[in-house]
């Protein structure tokens, strides 16, 4: 067998234990997760912006960031709930490059999946402990969920994983809202199909048990753009796409019909300072058809202290080192019109 067996993992049990989640911090995270659900149900109108760096590379320079992210949650409070992104797996296109914190808990040193592991469980937990936020994360890998699972308050399934049975499954046992891209061919069907599979109940095998889930209530869609077979980059933003997708939930049976718009990626071609715009397109299409207005809940934005990106080794605090991220100060101003806008 080609494959070399290193070393024995801690369990997630284990790993939890050694920096466990206090009463405190669990009671904050209930109550996070309990304003973010309201919104899914459409019992709270407020936007969800689900924003941060593309990656979370090194841990300082992230804790900096959400205190930022903090103060300005404070002046939209009536108007947005803020979910940091600290996503700490990077998906790779063709397995190359930087994998994220969980590989390399230093971008400049060798791959230590035990290092790795500890490492983004303290990071999660620090944001928690220091700013009351509990954060978002990728499900790049089913099996490792659990290692995180008492500290997120919202879970994505990216484009290339959306279409896998085992996301689907786990997905479906997770009990806060989870996000199904479209996958980067653009099929809806693929990404509706996989939000109808995390609705329903299920029994398979998950880290060596027999497990049985419930559903999922908050499965929603993630749109976030797509690419051709040319492989250019087009968007699926748009006043018609929201309606397209908004007649397709209507002819199905979903629990909480539910559309997060990613602003970056194939939306923006990776051109990161077109969020702004689409932002504010997204909500301009929202106040023109009721319909788009109940659907949409929620903004996916790439955001750093610095604007753009930059290879690992150029060492520039809080810029990106995988795509490019709008900076901070473009970030905040974004925030504050958002609010603005929903204010009007």
């Amino acid at each position: 067998m080609n494959m070399e067996f290193i070393n024995k993992l801690p369990t997630p049990a284990e790993i939890k234990n050694m920096y466990p989640v206090d009463e405190k911090l669990a009671k904050i995270k209930a109550q996070n997760d309990e304003e973010i659900k309201k919104v899914f149900t459409g019992e709270d109108n407020r936007l969800l912006l689900i924003i941060g760096p593309c990656s979370a590379d090194r841990e300082d320079a992230v804790i900096d960031y959400i205190k930022r992210l903090r103060v300005v949650q404070e002046k939209v409070k009536d108007q947005i709930i803020i979910i940091p992104r600290i996503y700490t797996n990077k998906p790779r296109t063709t397995g190359a490059g930087y994998k994220g914190m969980l590989h390399q808990p230093d971008p400049l040193q060798e791959e230590d999946m035990l290092k790795g592991l500890i490492a983004i469980r303290k990071l999660h937990l620090r944001a928690l402990e220091e700013t009351g936020f509990s954060c978002a994360d990728e499900m790049l890998y089913p099996a490792n969920h659990r290692y995180l699972s008492d500290l997120l308050s919202y879970v994505a399934v990216g484009a290339r994983s959306v279409e896998d049975q085992e996301h689907r499954l786990v997905a479906s046992g997770i009990n806060v809202p989870v996000g199904m891209k479209n996958p980067t061919s653009g099929d809806i069907t693929v990404m509706l199909n996989s939000i109808n599979a995390a609705e329903h109940p299920h029994n398979f095998i998950y880290r060596g048990w027999a497990v049985k889930t419930h559903g999922n209530p908050l499965a929603h869609a993630i749109l976030r753009g797509y690419v051709n077979q040319k492989g250019e980059s087009l968007p699926n933003y748009h006043y018609e796409d929201l309606a397209h997708l908004a007649s397709l939930y209507e002819s199905t049976n979903f629990v909480n019909p539910a559309v997060i718009v990613d602003c970056n990626h194939a939306n923006s071609g990776k051109k990161y300072l077109e969020q702004v715009r689409i932002a504010k397109e997204v909500l301009h299409s929202t106040r023109h058809n009721e319909k788009i207005k109940n659907l949409v809940k929620g903004l996916m934005i790439e955001s750093y202290i610095e604007d753009g990106a930059q290879k690992a080794n150029e060492g520039c605090y809080g810029k990106s080192i995988t795509d490019p991220c709008l900076g901070w100060d473009k970030t905040e101003q974004l925030i504050l019109d958002l609010a603005e806008l929903r204010r009007i």
